[in-house]
């Protein structure tokens, strides 16, 4: 279940109320006349299946909450309700497979955003990737997907295909567009310093540690395991099993590449350089792909259960038009 604290001018609660209470996916409702002081009106509290959370949702916008009040989304972690167990049953389909898409939107909006952080993160990520390769120590590599964060990004951009909300797509872009290129220079100049030093033998080449020489080797695989790497990942982020993305950051090689580029360069190793940055392209392009296509077919079955709400009677008990159901006729 979802709870829901919505904020409401006094004109509309009582629209908002009679929503909630027609609507079988609802339960614990419950209205606190006049409580709210910006704006001024009535506090709205109940829960809602994850299934329909976003449904009902689209009809507070309909009318027009968001404008003149606002709505808040709290995931419950556990429940004792009958009540809230009738709700579940009421909405049909899996809580596990339930997008909240306006979870989905705000987990983007803030992994999309080009600031210290992400910079620092990419950076670092790419300079323990960077040791790793120098070493010859997978561990290392692994170490580093965890740590880097360009999946957010990535995801953003499948988002923002989908929705087609360009201004998310421009965020994502630039935070990629600038994030990579630092994270290499990063990688670049820490070996040039290593090499320098002589930490690290001048003769160094990816060839050398075959524990870690598949960076700088792309293949059919690559494109495969980017590809299962990128339906996981959207999945992980547009259910409740978000344990599962840190897997998903260790299938990818996006920052090993990232930093095999840098390395390489300050090695004058050329064939691995541009075979590091073919294995970035690879799975930058697979996780797009695999990603847009999966958010793709979730917008496709939520749709669905859009238009089979729209045809309830619960919309017309808050004055919101009611479709009428398609009928297949026999012959």
């Amino acid at each position: 279940m979802v709870h829901l604290r919505i904020v409401v001018p006094a004109a509309k609660s009582d629209r908002v109320v009679d929503l909630l209470e027609a609507t079988r996916s609802v339960s614990s409702l419950a209205r606190i006349e006049g409580a709210a002081r910006k704006p001024v009106g009535d506090v709205v509290l109940c829960d809602v299946a994850r299934e329909d959370t976003s449904v009902v949702i689209e009809d507070l916008r309909e009318l027009g909450v968001p404008e003149e009040g606002s709505i808040s989304i709290e995931e419950i972690d556990s429940q004792i309700s009958t009540a809230a167990e009738r709700a579940e049953r009421a909405a049909g389909g899996f809580a596990g497979d339930a997008v909240v898409w306006e979870e989905v939107e705000s987990r983007t909006s803030e992994a999309t955003e080009l600031n210290a952080n992400f910079l620092a993160f990419i950076v670092l990520a790419c300079l323990i990737a960077s040791v790793g390769i120098m070493l010859g120590q997978p561990i290392l590599i692994v170490g580093a997907m965890v740590v880097g964060p360009e999946f957010g990004p990535l995801a953003g951009i499948c988002v923002a295909i989908v929705q087609r909300r360009g201004a998310v797509a421009a965020r994502s872009l630039l935070a990629l567009a600038v994030g990579f290129p630092l994270a290499i220079a990063g990688a670049f100049g820490f070996s040039l310093f290593v090499k320098s030093v002589g930490l690290v033998e001048a003769s160094f080449t990816l060839d050398n540690h075959p524990l870690t020489a598949f960076i700088s080797e792309p293949n059919t695989f690559s494109f495969f395991v980017a590809l299962f790497a990128g339906v996981a990942g959207v999945l992980s982020l547009t259910s409740s099993k978000s344990g599962a993305l840190v897997g998903v950051l260790i299938s990818v090689t996006t920052i090993p590449a990232a930093a095999a580029i840098g390395v390489s360069a300050a090695y004058g190793d050329w064939p691995d350089l541009w075979g590091a940055v073919g294995q970035l392209a690879i799975n930058l392009t697979a996780i797009l792909i695999a990603g847009t296509a999966t958010l793709m077919l979730q917008t496709r079955v939520f749709r669905a259960r859009r238009r089979r709400h729209r045809a309830e009677g619960s919309r017309a008990a808050a004055g919101l038009p009611v479709e009428r159901r398609r009928r297949i006729h026999w012959r």
